[in-house]
């Protein structure tokens, strides 16, 4: 009987190919943690990184002033209408005294009220006076560039309201800081329609452009145009519809509510010219409320192009970002106020904090970049300016 043994140099052979293996294995096992370390890090980059083609972009930040303002005690605000604002960045407030209940309606604040930008008071006025025709329900109010007040109304008899008188407001006013009356364009129920060049018909919102010294008015609920005035005498200089056509009578009181709207660029006539503003470039921007829709135009009324929001109530009012180049345009809807680069009309973000009242009824801005909500029967809020955020655009 025999036994064979292996070779030494086949023993030899084996445990270096055993510790070969074992190497190789760590060697494997390094190489998938390496692998899987960076397909980890590549997954994370993939979910935080804009999308491919997306802008990365700044934009203005916001936080809601919930303090803001202080209201005398003895005084009590009706809906608040609307909001503009003085070179002193005074905030000037307009309400309707006459939507109050009977017990504070007997110490309503008069329509007017200055509030300075910490929201401690100024002073108050306006109502009814002697020469002039004060609106039935206050719905507008603007300060131009010498420090004048220009304010009108939009109601129409068929509303029926509570305490005023069944007359259409088809006028809108002009007067000094301190409340003293300067001029009146057009007549309390006189307007014959979207041809009458001496009325209004239910204005929703103005503005003076100081380059020419006009008044272009956003006419408005009853009428559906913009019409363009002398800012010192009142005199008539020209008129348009959407696109920069001719508007056409459509008179309905109240004015209809759309819940939804077409699409493609809309109708070829404005529904409610809610809102208006004259960049410091010379472009208008006309709110065209109903129609979910900005239509931006020459100071002549040429059209230059629009920005359509179907989706969602928009287009309600207006405002400028107060740099010097007024890069934003500020556009309240429904629940949020939109940011859109002025230049190119991209909706950029949109502003929605927690507590805010919605995009308003009417808006402002002051130099510091703070906006004011006029939010009409939801009161009134100050949107405090924090510094640009950076996102991605929308």
């Amino acid at each position: 009987m025999w036994l064979a043994f292996p070779h030494p140099s086949v023993h030899r052979h084996s445990l270096l190919c055993r510790g070969q293996s074992r190497a190789m294995s760590r060697r494997n096992a390094m190489m998938g943690w390496l692998l899987r370390r960076l397909l980890l890090a590549t997954l994370a980059l993939l979910l935080t990184a804009p999308l491919s083609g997306a802008e990365t972009i700044a934009v203005p930040e916001f936080e809601l002033d919930s303090s803001w303002p202080s209201v005398p005690s003895e005084w009590k605000l009706g809906d608040v209408s609307s909001f503009a604002v003085d070179e002193d960045d005074n905030i000037w407030l307009l309400h309707r005294p006459r939507t109050l209940g009977a017990e504070d309606f007997e110490i309503a604040a008069p329509p007017v009220v200055v509030f300075d930008g910490d929201g401690n008071f100024i002073k108050a006025w306006g109502g009814e006076g002697p020469g002039y025709e004060w609106p039935q329900r206050e719905h507008f109010l603007h300060i131009d560039y010498r420090g004048n007040v220009w304010l009108g109304g939009n109601y129409c008899p068929d509303r029926a309201l509570p305490r005023l008188r069944p007359v259409g407001d088809d006028q809108i006013l002009k007067f000094t800081p301190a409340g003293e009356f300067i001029l009146q364009i057009g007549r309390s129920n006189r307007s014959r329609g979207n041809a009458d060049t001496l009325n209004l018909h239910q204005a929703a919102d103005a503005t003076v452009y100081a380059a020419s010294n006009e008044i272009f008015v956003a006419d408005g609920y009853g009428n559906h145009r913009v019409i363009v005035f002398d800012a010192t005498n009142g005199d008539y200089k020209r008129m348009w519809g959407a696109f920069g056509s001719t508007p056409r009578d459509v008179d309905r009181c109240p004015p209809p509510a759309l819940s939804s709207v077409p699409s493609g660029p809309g109708p070829d006539q404005f529904s409610i010219v809610h809102a208006i503003r004259v960049s410091n470039d010379g472009f208008v921007y006309v709110a065209d409320r109903e129609n979910r829709r900005v239509q931006v135009f020459t100071v002549d009324g040429n059209f230059v192009k629009q920005l359509v929001r179907p989706e969602a109530p928009f287009a309600r009012n207006l405002a400028l970002s107060p740099d010097s180049e007024q890069q934003f345009l500020y556009v309240g809807g429904g629940d949020d106020i939109v940011i859109v680069d002025r230049q190119t009309l991209e909706i950029l973000s949109s502003i929605q904090l927690d507590g805010m009242i919605g995009g308003g009824h009417q808006i402002a801005t002051d130099s510091k970049g703070n906006i004011y909500v006029a939010g009409s029967t939801r009161g009134m809020q100050k949107l405090t300016f924090k510094g640009m955020l950076t996102t991605t655009a929308q």
